[in-house]
């Protein structure tokens, strides 16, 4: 397995070992040895599934507090954008995003360590996604920051995006920085 750093410590970008043949392909999507030599010391404890349609964003979400989740990600079918904001108050890269495209041709992985508001779009008509947590999801420590905060300046890659009403009506980057310097 391949891993290139982003730039942004605790986000990483993983590239599998792939076996080609006519049969197809074959690769290990996770090997607990294999990933804690690459130092994803984490255990996880939850695995999530979501299939969406073309041009949906989804996030920017993330956990708060000792729920805060580390997160493994990548694309089964189709093709998305995935996007990773730091929003760890102290880090030297706080507020700076890391976008990569996923997708089931190029079998690339994210790896965000827990601190990371995380959101993608969908480039392909369709695309099931994939991603495994070191926490299970907590509703009281759920939270979301508006996918398209002026602030944070995100290119989507989606001319027209389908986003949920909880997802429009996520806080601000600029009202989050506020909360969280009064913690």
């Amino acid at each position: 397995m391949k891993v290139t750093e982003t730039g942004i410590e605790g986000l990483l970008v993983l590239s599998p070992d792939i076996y080609k043949d006519d049969r197809g392909y074959f690769f290990e999507a996770f090997n607990e040895e294999v990933y804690r030599k690459s130092g994803l010391n984490f255990d996880f404890v939850q695995d999530n599934i979501s299939k969406s349609r073309k041009n949906t964003v989804r996030g920017l979400h993330f956990q708060t507090g000792n729920m805060a989740q580390g997160k493994l990600c990548h694309v089964i079918y189709g093709r998305v954008l995935d996007i990773a904001v730091d929003i760890r108050i102290d880090s030297p890269t706080f507020g700076k995003h890391f976008s990569v495209e996923l997708s089931e041709e190029n079998h690339l992985q994210i790896w965000m360590h827990p601190g990371f508001a995380h959101g993608f779009s969908v480039l392909s008509e369709e695309a099931i996604f994939s991603y495994k947590c070191t926490r299970i999801y907590s509703r009281e420590h759920e939270s979301a920051i508006l996918f398209n905060d002026p602030d944070l300046n995100i290119d989507w890659k989606v001319a027209d995006p389908v986003v949920s009403q909880k997802d429009l009506t996520a806080q601000t980057f600029k009202k989050f920085k506020e909360q969280w310097r009064k913690v």
